[in-house]
């Protein structure tokens, strides 16, 4: 993802779609059709009968996944620049993100990595809400990603991107909200599930801190409406460069996303246990 002024270029601008588009279980199979299925990785194996546990701290937690972007954003230029108010200024209803030079999109990236985590969670108790149903639509708006997670009153949200900078840039970095007002009793509560999933996804992944952005994997924005119009806890990941040759060759892999996902279902777990 690359969405504020100034950034290295992106494709993409935004788009609005007048209904919601939440899910609340049944998506797509995830994952390369042609791959084998993915063996357990260490993370998995670190706490012998994890899952039992996993699925008694998690039960009748509310986790909202919000996969960056969507497939058809590229396809509906008017509708994704439509601007909404995100609480102290506008911005694009969405972008179309960015992709790696291979040709392997963020918009792809974010719903493979985002149904993954969701199967995770779900086998650990938690109700589990996507803020789109498939990666062929466009949108939802930002401001709408923001909603599904309020009038859920989720216990912790997440939005799901990769980040497309100059190729020297490697690393991940969880985005924090500031707050503006409105999010403001959020900020706090976001500031610990991103410390959670930061520690989590580095052990877990082994993919180091940003080079390029943020202190210690953490950066602090008031310029995002998926965290402005947040009022529960909510952050971002951009979890590798799609420019960089190293980061693009880990989340291009099936097997790679499937490391992802079991780290950030680890992070919830120790966010919300």
């Amino acid at each position: 993802m690359r969405i504020h002024p100034g950034g290295p270029a992106v494709v993409g601008l935004a788009l609005c779609l007048g209904a919601l588009a939440a899910c609340d279980g049944s998506a797509a199979s995830v994952g390369d059709p042609a791959a084998p299925p993915t063996a357990p990785s260490s993370q998995s194996a670190r706490k012998p009968g994890s899952a039992k546990d996993g699925a008694a701290r998690l039960d009748r937690k509310v986790v909202v996944i919000d996969p960056g972007h969507n497939g058809g954003n590229a396809d509906h230029p008017s509708e994704i620049n439509k601007q909404v108010k995100i609480g102290n200024g506008s911005k694009p209803c969405d972008t179309t993100g960015t992709e790696t030079r291979a040709g392997y999109t963020e918009h792809a990236f974010t719903w493979d990595v985002s149904n993954r985590l969701a199967k995770l969670l779900r086998a650990k108790g938690a109700k589990v809400t996507l803020t789109r149903q498939n990666d062929k639509s466009v949108g939802p708006c930002i401001t709408e990603r923001a909603a599904v997670g309020n009038k859920l009153k989720a216990d912790a949200a997440v939005s799901i991107h990769a980040d497309g900078a100059s190729a020297s840039g490697h690393g991940f970095h969880i985005i924090e909200p500031v707050s503006i007002g409105r999010n403001a009793e959020m900020v706090s509560g976001s500031a610990k599930l991103g410390k959670a999933l930061r520690d989590a996804y580095h052990e877990g992944t082994g993919i180091p801190y940003s080079n390029y952005l943020g202190k210690n994997a953490i950066d602090r924005r008031d310029d995002l409406g998926g965290l402005n119009m947040s009022t529960i806890p909510k952050v971002f990941i951009e979890c590798g460069n799609m420019q960089n040759k190293a980061d693009a060759e880990k989340l291009s892999s099936s097997a790679f996303r499937q490391r992802i996902a079991e780290s950030l279902a680890e992070g919830f777990e120790n966010y919300l246990g």
